[in-house]
């Protein structure tokens, strides 16, 4: 496509809103049915192309991606009409008799951009959000899941009503292209560096923005935690994807006293769920790519290697590793990791791992492994987080009824559920008056001093 197909193409969207069709309820679930569709009738096919990009296997592709974005559907089809209702909202008496309410306005024609981790749900989750919010959209998948993205793009004419849903494959230069066009939203997922280039383009045509990004996910492992517990559900979330998840635990703050019976529990997990060749086992992902395995190599340089450690270049493979002795200033302390290396760092007390987390930047998912609720309630209260997962990690993101979003650095604004519905949508404010009885003439003027004093009176 060249530059004037895509201003063609967002024009043609934003034109066709013309006459509101697609406004109707029932457009809405219509095209959520068909969205169904897409994914239920041709889960196979998904499975393999996810397998193919990303080594994914079935199960752990049907259930962290297809089954998260058909539970999307559902929450959307039971709630579209309560959604889409106006609400009243209160009327000062001074303005009586009047009503008020807010409706939500569709925002128009949307662009969403998906990254690669999770190139199923990334593209169709906000999706959903799109088309109950009765908007237009267009959506750019990765291009470094080029099985997926071919999949979405061949299926979703068959499925989705294309006078509205388009999808546009390609790399950099189709990215660049779409972002000089108008929209009335862009929805980008991906890392922060990526995102400023998004948030400066769409500053040119004052277009809001939901930026879903990433950053170091910490965790706080209390001495009061259940270690056993703790250690397994941190290696299931580690490992799922092979690590390359926005939301996965980055990096540990172990409290001093458990830690090496913390780390013999992790390694234990780690042979429980993946056997003693997890770089060979079929549930679990390989990396992307090249470029992001040779980063990843570099990283487990830093600390101690007390868990795995292998590495296969050609399968693109790398084990579960857990790292001690590691240094807050270390390189793989430095960027979020996205991958199956978990650095461990010592500290004293609570205090410490809050003034630890506190002095960086606000996290996309905070995790605290404790049994003391005191503990708890201290993260909860004296910590910003996208989200906290307590006794818990990877998990909150497959309950619709959470908001998921960033705060700071790891991005702006939230979707899922009704949140999904609220980002595509604008909250208008509507107040109708009477005209069988003009109160109103008491603010016209000329305003005698009588008037002005009972005016004072009315407007305290």
């Amino acid at each position: 496509m060249t530059t004037t197909d895509f201003r063609t193409l967002a024009d043609e969207l934003r034109a066709r809103r013309a006459p509101g069709f697609w406004r109707s309820r029932r457009w809405r679930l219509d095209q959520l049915d068909g969205l169904a569709g897409m994914l239920s009738q041709n889960i196979t096919l998904w499975e393999q192309a996810l397998a193919k990009d990303l080594g994914k296997s079935d199960l752990e592709a049907h259930i962290t991606e297809i089954s998260v974005v058909l539970e999307e559907i559902r929450l959307a089809k039971r709630n579209l009409w309560h959604w889409m209702l106006p609400h009243p909202k209160p009327v000062p008496a001074t303005l009586q008799p009047a009503w008020a309410h807010t409706v939500r306005d569709p925002l128009g024609a949307v662009l969403v951009i998906a990254p690669w981790n999770y190139p199923l749900q990334l593209a169709l989750a906000p999706l959903v959000g799109a088309i109950a919010g009765g908007n237009s959209a267009v959506v750019k998948p990765s291009e470094l899941a080029p099985a997926t993205s071919e999949l979405i793009a061949r299926l979703a004419p068959i499925y989705l009503d294309s006078r509205a849903v388009r999808v546009v494959e390609g790399a950099v230069d189709e990215t660049t292209a779409l972002l000089e066009q108008r929209w009335d939203l862009i929805f980008y997922t991906g890392n922060s560096r990526v995102a400023r280039i998004v948030a400066a383009a769409a500053a040119k045509h004052l277009t809001p923005t939901v930026l879903e990004l990433g950053g170091k996910s910490p965790v706080y492992v209390d001495a009061s935690a259940n270690l056993r517990v703790s250690a397994r559900r941190l290696a299931w979330a580690k490992t799922m994807n092979a690590g390359q998840t926005c939301i996965a635990p980055d990096y540990v703050l172990v409290h001093e006293s458990v830690r090496e019976p913390f780390v013999e529990e992790l390694r234990k997990a780690v042979l429980e769920q993946l056997g003693t060749a997890p770089a060979t086992n079929a549930e679990y992902a390989t990396i992307v790519n090249e470029r992001h395995f040779d980063r990843l190599r570099g990283l487990m340089s830093s600390g101690t290697r007390r868990v795995g450690g292998g590495i296969n270049r050609d399968e693109l493979r790398i084990e579960p590793t857990v790292l001690t002795d590691v240094a807050p200033e270390s390189a793989v302390m430095a960027e979020e990791i996205f991958g199956p290396i978990l650095p461990l760092v010592d500290v004293a007390d609570a205090d410490e791992a809050i003034a630890f987390v506190t002095e960086r930047e606000k996290p996309l998912a905070l995790y605290v492994y404790a049994e003391d609720t005191a503990v708890v309630r201290r993260f909860q209260q004296e910590t910003t987080s996208g989200a906290l997962g307590v006794n818990v990690s990877l998990a909150h993101a497959a309950v619709p009824s959470l908001p998921f979003g960033g705060v700071g650095e790891s991005g702006m604004g939230a979707y899922h559920g009704r949140k999904s519905f609220e980002a595509f949508t604008h909250e208008k404010g509507v107040l109708a008056k009477p005209t069988r009885l003009d109160t109103l003439q008491l603010i016209y003027p000329p305003h005698s001093e009588g008037r002005r004093k009972l005016l004072r009176r009315l407007f305290r």
